[in-house]
């Protein structure tokens, strides 16, 4: 008996070796081919092979997550599966769930689009065994549109010597619709989940890719402005995935919907497409086709460009930025924080371009929609009669402050107020009012409108909707290379500098924000250009500081 147990053990002993053997054989096969082409990179899921060209190594479409259908939609991102073999990862992937909107062509019904890009310079093989620091970068589009395919990475990434990554998250219906049926912790935010596990997997497979995953900048603009905010603001599930945050045109102190008032939203979505018993809402939602989903959100939504976006309340957004920021209970990273001068003028040229009239005469009622009482003294304030248009005296308005959406300077400043107590801050304005049109013009002044700056750091950034081609004129094409070596240093040092440009110093006073302007490079009094002091007035209990 015993010699017969002593021999199974070494028949499994056996076994496990050879196993062990056939893996590592595997692994060195494959370590071996990396070595001997570095367009192919081996992943914890899998190898990749991606190209070479112009200087950098290029990845597209990898699987960060399981895609998010069948008992998976509006459920927590799972990590990818395993594959074998080599995958092709040299095209993106599919755009996640959207339609049409702002005459902007994106569109999508595919659910299948959890895929991460990575973007890394390379000359010579030295090259490989450097670990560069590391931007991730968050695509805006209103949470309900937008897509990593716009943004080209190369320029960036040589630029600055950085590393530098995208992804798609889930959006719209699919990833900021709220429901009484959702999981509680965790409803409303499968997009800003997303974005996490995208995160994940970047700490755990950067390195291959010549990446430091200690060195991890998130980065975004607009909506992916607003995810940067609710990364901070969510210290117990992100802490260690990033060390520092740049922002765009997003407050994140920005008043948001409560788990209640979102959930409202959900039910009215649930409604369009007939989900209404509460029993079965769940398994009823998941089983409708994405188009009827699409539709109906667009239904309940109707003019409201926000209705789907982060809600506070979750284990995904715990506390609000008013709340968490002055109690310290944040991410605790240098932050880079800033917007366009001219920001919501672009939403002004939405609504002419929709039809509606801006005169004279309905310029007060114009405001009263979002102002109400207040409307008086905003006229006085801001005499239509001192600006090139009355459209453009109504964008200016927008710009400075809006209670209603988190794009504004002056919530800008309160939010980096808020956080410079705790952390470094660099705040800045991007006010190249020659730049690129990025929408049709109405026939206003619209200036440096909200997602101008973006062709500054992505040449040929969406070339769909960036009406005048990626050609900068010289000046603003200096300010472009002066952006990219202030944004990437950031990445590198947690301090931003520019060779033959201004020192940029920590923001510690309304007049130390760096003036994006093509030969006006400099500090500026952001407060003051944009009436921070009058909006405080009217509105005491958001703008506080």
């Amino acid at each position: 008996m015993i010699r017969k147990f002593l021999f199974n053990c070494l028949l499994v002993l056996t076994g496990i070796i050879v196993l062990l053997g056939g893996i590592f054989s595997l692994y060195a096969h494959n370590t071996d081919e990396v070595d001997a082409d570095p367009a192919l990179v081996l992943t914890n899921k899998g190898a990749v092979r991606g190209v070479i060209r112009n200087g950098v190594r290029e990845f597209k479409g990898i699987p960060y997550a399981r895609p998010p259908v069948g008992d998976l939609r509006w459920a927590m991102p799972q990590p990818a599966e395993a594959w074998s073999g080599v995958l092709d990862v040299s095209q993106y992937k599919s755009i996640c769930p959207q339609v049409e909107r702002y005459g902007i062509p994106e569109s999508s019904e595919n659910e299948d689009c959890l895929y991460i890009n990575v973007t890394a310079p390379y000359k010579e093989a030295s090259d490989l065994s450097r670990k560069r620091p590391v931007i991730v970068w968050l695509h805006g589009g209103a949470f309900v549109g937008g897509s990593s395919t716009l943004y080209p990475l190369d320029y960036m990434s040589k630029s600055g010597d950085v590393v530098m990554v995208s992804m798609n998250y889930r959006i719209g219906v699919f990833g900021f619709m709220a429901h009484p049926s959702l999981e509680a912790d965790h409803n409303g935010g499968y997009g800003l989940e997303d974005q996490r596990a995208a995160l994940r997997w970047v700490k755990a497979n950067i390195a291959a890719f010549g990446g430091d995953p200690d060195n991890v900048t998130i980065a975004g603009e607009s909506a992916g402005g607003a995810g940067v905010c609710m990364h901070i603001l969510a210290p117990d599930e992100t802490s260690g995935l990033f060390h520092k945050a740049i922002i765009e045109s997003a407050g994140c102190a920005t008043p948001l919907p409560s788990v209640e008032d979102a959930n409202k939203i959900g039910l009215q979505v649930a409604q369009q497409v007939g989900c209404t018993d509460e029993a079965t809402a769940l398994s009823c939602l998941r089983n409708k086709p994405v188009k009827d989903l699409l539709n109906g959100a667009v239904k309940v939504s109707g003019s409201n460009i926000l209705t789907y976006m982060p809600i506070i309340g979750t284990k995904t957004n715990p506390l609000p930025g008013a709340e968490a920021f002055p109690a310290g209970k944040f991410v605790k990273v240098p932050v880079m924080y800033g917007g366009t001068r001219d920001e919501l003028r672009l939403y002004v040229a939405y609504a002419m371009q929709a039809g509606q009239s801006i005169t004279a005469d309905n310029y007060a009622e114009l405001l009263k929609q979002t102002y109400g009482d207040k409307t008086d003294a905003i006229v006085k304030q801001y005499p239509a009669s001192n600006y090139s248009s009355v459209a453009s005296a109504l964008g200016t308005v927008w710009s400075d402050f809006r209670p209603d959406v988190g794009i504004n300077h002056c919530i800008y400043l309160e939010s980096a107020k808020l956080m410079r107590k705790f952390v470094p801050v660099y705040q800045f304005v991007f006010a190249d009012r020659t730049a690129p049109p990025v929408t049709t013009n109405p026939g206003f002044e619209m200036g440096a409108v909200h997602s101008s700056e973006l062709i500054y750091q992505f040449p040929h950034y969406d070339n769909t909707r960036m009406l005048a081609g990626p050609n900068l004129s010289p000046t603003s094409q200096k300010l472009s290379e002066q952006m990219v070596a202030y944004f990437t240093s950031f990445a590198r040092t947690g301090k931003p500098s520019a060779q033959d440009a201004p020192v940029w110093g920590i923001f510690d006073r309304e007049d130390r924000v760096m003036n994006f302007e093509p030969g006006k490079l400099g500090y500026f009094n952001s407060g003051v250009s944009h009436h921070c002091e009058f909006w405080k007035t009217q509105y005491p209990s958001i703008l506080t500081q």
